[in-house]
């Protein structure tokens, strides 16, 4: 029988290949293992838009059900942030989401949150990796039975996540001072910012497992259809999109152009210092710009670097009072929120920044740069072999002292090799945690700075 292994963010594996439901039960019955060693009574468990994500949810239920849990289930699709929300309003122990995020379609996963909302730590996911069993026991019962008798509850935690950001924000003021356009990638947040925003201009707001075709990850070369209805009508909207399970967010500016989560947090850093007067500790993941460390130093602020994986950053937030936490990837979270990422309330947060301010994104962005200068970046992933990582990794290991022209002033190999160019400069290289790909990250002055410095990296690299 095929090992299950966690990745970066839960396990996840190919629908039907290896995500299959005997293999969603093993796991669903090493969870139970870890539960009830940890006491924990009861559980909160929801599916995004993936194929088969209702089926799957409701065969963790009968095994978790089966074996004494307090099942509560989504009616419906619902986003990673609701499901960690849910846990918390519902005092459960536990909860387990049905989803691959940003993988592509062909993917589906088993993402694990704790009682307070945050990703289960490293360590426990540990112990369940090592519970998970050869072969899975079919439950005793069926899930109707199972329902009829109260050891599974159908819950809203659609209805519960509105509520919450009814409460927090002024929806009003976003309305009335900011025309929305929203690309939902036919993920998971698609109803709930329909309902919040009835009035926006939408994009792939329906269910389709598929995707389109394209892995729903916020990045540029995945938004193309709102991009250029943007660039198309400019000045008239600001974009945003959320990824499958709705926890990574990216922001589009009224002229269609990308604005990556690098800015992102460094706008969200500098709006809740300066406008809200709040401080605490930064934290970001080792492919984040530098220039947020800069910014923190520049407000007299702690700044930890972690391994990439949110579960790492929300180590720290469970430890210390975190002002901004966030990964290169669009995964951000805030202080006031569950210590989980979040990409509607981070989105809403930013959109009432520039609501009550009256300033568009670039306005914004330009303040931040007067502190910390202007720069670029870009990621390219490569679909390649293992032997080839093995031969890349290798090759880093041995040491680089420069790539082209660009000498290397300080190299990390926190997670991958990141290298420290002059001029505020970066080459990161690492293979993915997540799907079997190798990144290649890079920070410049320029867009043609960055493209000049992710072909040096393949060059140097033989990819």
């Amino acid at each position: 029988m095929q090992g299950i292994r966690f990745g970066t963010d839960g396990w996840r594996a190919i629908i039907a290949l290896d995500y299959t439901v005997e293999n969603v039960r093993r796991v669903s019955q090493a969870t139970l293992a870890w539960a009830r060693r940890k006491d924990v009574q009861r559980v909160v468990i929801g599916y995004d838009c993936r194929f088969g994500g209702e089926l799957f949810q409701r065969e963790i239920a009968r095994v978790l059900a089966a074996g004494g849990l307090e099942c509560l289930l989504s009616q419906g699709i619902a986003s990673t942030p609701m499901v960690s929300l849910g846990v918390v309003h519902h005092r459960a122990g536990l909860g387990i989401v049905v989803t691959a995020s940003h993988n592509p379609p062909s993917y589906n996963g088993f993402k694990l949150k704790s009682a307070v909302g945050s990703p289960l730590l490293a360590s426990d996911v540990a112990d369940i990796e090592m519970e998970i069993p050869a072969a899975a026991d079919e439950p005793a019962e069926s899930f109707d039975a199972l329902l009829a008798s109260g050891h599974i509850r159908m819950v809203d935690l659609q209805g519960g996540y509105v509520d919450h950001v009814r409460r927090n924000f002024d929806l009003d003021c976003i309305r009335t001072n900011v025309r929305l356009a929203y690309d939902a990638m036919y993920g998971a947040g698609q109803e709930v910012m329909q309902i919040l925003f009835p009035e926006m201009f939408a994009f792939h707001c329906t269910v389709n497992p598929g995707f389109g075709g394209t892995p729903p990850e916020p990045i540029a070369r995945n938004l193309s259809e709102i991009m250029k209805h943007l660039a198309a009508h400019p000045g008239q909207y600001t974009g945003v999109a959320t990824d499958g399970d709705a926890d990574r967010v990216a922001f589009i500016d009224p002229d269609g152009n990308m604005v990556d989560s690098h800015h992102l947090l460094l706008l969200l850093l500098h709006y809740l210092v300066e406008h809200r007067k709040l401080t605490g500790t930064v934290v970001a993941s080792f492919s984040v710009s530098s220039k947020l460390e800069k910014l923190a130093k520049h407000y007299g602020l702690k700044y930890v670097t972690t391994r990439i994986g949110f579960k790492y950053i929300a180590e720290v937030m469970l430890q210390e009072e975190v002002l901004v936490g966030g990964e290169e990837s669009g995964g951000l979270a805030m202080a006031g929120h569950i210590p989980e990422r979040d990409g509607i309330w981070i989105a809403l947060t930013l959109l009432q920044y520039m609501a009550t301010t009256g300033k568009t994104l670039q306005q914004l962005i330009d303040e931040v740069y007067k502190i910390v200068g202007p720069f670029c970046y870009d990621r390219i992933d490569l679909p390649v072999a293992q032997g080839v990582i093995d031969r890349v990794r290798q090759q880093l290991s041995e040491g680089i002292r420069s790539w082209g022209n660009h000498a290397v002033v300080r190299a990390d190999a926190l997670d991958g090799y990141k290298y420290f160019l002059e001029g505020d400069r970066f080459l990161l290289i690492r293979p993915s945690g997540t799907e079997p790909v190798l990144r290649i990250y890079a920070q410049g002055t320029d867009a043609t700075d960055v493209n000049h410095l992710l072909a040096l990296a393949r060059e140097g690299l033989a990819l």
